[in-house]
């Protein structure tokens, strides 16, 4: 019995049992090399700036950022700043916006329902930055939401019904619904502060990408960021961040039963996403060398690297676009040429 579950859960992450990964060749065919190139700093200025995400509205490219004059901790005077370009060349600032007493912090975007969301998480700070996160509660974690119909005019950030005491990250869509992992205290329980292994990961769901509630619970101990991805029948394969090392988790509705898969590295911020018709799975690689910002192909449950971009010290949390089958552009930020800084490059899959 117990053999016969480990075939089925591997046919389920697989997710797609059609791959022939039995020849040299067809592991190529789902790995091929990328091309690098147009390495590019898009944003620089005396302040600490990270956590990047990128997407697509109404034939404009949009890039979302935290920047704080604190550094990387918890701060009220942190913001998010919203660029917006043509051709991913040229930058121009269409919004930023901050909430008093919090700190707004890894911004994430989501097209759902004709309107251009971007979610961030907060940490309630007070009135100056917290010295360490040790002093931090995580119970009063609330989210926040801007939108605009047109990508130029914005509304004021709003709180997020049903997300007090959860941290966001990372928005989905599927079905006509929107989907956010939300990842809180277990039973919200009020002891030590700052963030201990007792945190649970939710997986948040909303009809309006204003108004949410609980559709499951997919982590019951040590969750974390999670990126989701849907398949075309409600499927939903995430990437979760772990103290250790990263999950591969897949369920099907009603999403009341996961499999989970640790995965070979760490991943901070991590990423999931399509390119034409594979799947790419980026964020922090800890190496001998550092943290590394890195995009690979996820194969089954198997990653395999095909770009290390330049980055050291604070960097990653990675924003994915792909323009073609084979043309994509990427965000992360990074500060190993000093301060903080947002990056972009072109990728390209090579055809030899």
């Amino acid at each position: 019995m117990k053999h016969l579950l480990i075939t089925i859960a591997a046919v389920l992450l697989v997710g797609c049992a059609s791959i022939d990964l039995s020849t040299k060749e067809s592991l190529i065919d789902y790995t091929p090399k990328v091309e690098v190139s147009n390495v590019r700093k898009v944003f620089d200025n005396s302040h600490h700036n990270a956590f990047t995400d990128l997407t697509v509205f109404k034939g404009v490219y949009y890039l979302s950022f935290r920047s704080c004059p604190d550094g990387h901790g918890v701060s009220p005077n942190a913001s998010v700043i919203i660029l917006a370009s043509k051709d991913t060349s040229k930058w121009e600032q269409v919004h930023t916006f901050s909430v008093p007493k919090r700190d707004t912090r890894d911004p994430h975007f989501l097209v759902f329902k004709n309107r251009l969301f971007v979610y961030t998480g907060t940490w309630h700070s007070g009135n100056r930055p917290a010295e360490s996160n040790i002093d931090l509660e995580l119970n009063l974690h609330l989210g926040y939401a801007a939108w605009s119909e047109d990508g130029t005019k914005w509304s004021n950030p709003v709180q997020l019904n049903g997300t007090f005491g959860h941290y966001i990250w990372r928005a989905a869509s599927f079905g006509g619904k929107a989907f956010l992992c939300g990842r809180r205290k277990i039973g919200f329980e009020v002891g030590p502060k700052g963030e201990p292994k007792e945190i649970e990961s939710l997986m948040l769901e909303s009809d309006d990408g204003l108004i949410w509630r609980k559709r499951a619970t997919f982590q019951e101990i040590d969750g974390d960021e999670t990126a989701f991805l849907f398949d075309k029948q409600g499927g939903v394969l995430g990437i979760g961040r772990r103290w250790n090392t990263a999950q591969l988790l897949q369920s099907n509705p009603p999403y009341t039963k996961w499999i989970r898969r640790d995965l070979d590295r760490h991943i901070g911020g991590p990423l999931i996403s399509k390119w034409g018709g594979r799947t790419i799975v980026g964020g922090r690689h800890s190496t001998d060398r550092g943290p590394k910002t890195s995009m690979c192909w996820l194969v089954g449950s198997e990653l395999h690297e095909f770009a290390e971009l330049p980055s050291g010290g604070d960097n990653s949390y990675p924003g994915f676009v792909a323009i073609t089958p084979t043309e994509a552009v990427m965000s992360w930020y990074s500060s190993h040429e000093g301060k903080s800084s947002i990056y972009m490059a072109n990728l390209k899959i090579k055809s030899d």
